[in-house]
């Protein structure tokens, strides 16, 4: 049995995709900090916690495996010109 992927996350690149896995479970983390009182209860410090969270594990994570697919890719354009 095949599994089907949501359209719009099986249309992205890797590196995207991993982006928003991480962006996720930063997410999932300030949410257990917000749960346990970590973080001041007004809308706007609970909006700046959850963005920067999501946000630096996001970009972080999207970073490295763009970079990740790029050495690989220049690795096997390497292995074919021998």
């Amino acid at each position: 049995m095949t599994e089907t992927k949501p359209f719009w996350f099986a249309r992205r690149s890797l590196p995207a995709r991993v982006g928003m896995i991480c962006a996720a479970l930063g997410i999932t983390l300030a949410v257990v900090g917000i749960l346990r009182g970590n973080v001041p209860a007004n809308p706007l410090s609970i909006f700046l916690a959850l963005l920067i969270s999501g946000g630096s594990w996001g970009v972080v994570s999207w970073a490295v495996a763009t970079a990740a697919v790029d050495v690989e890719r220049d690795a096997a354009e390497d292995e074919t010109d021998e």
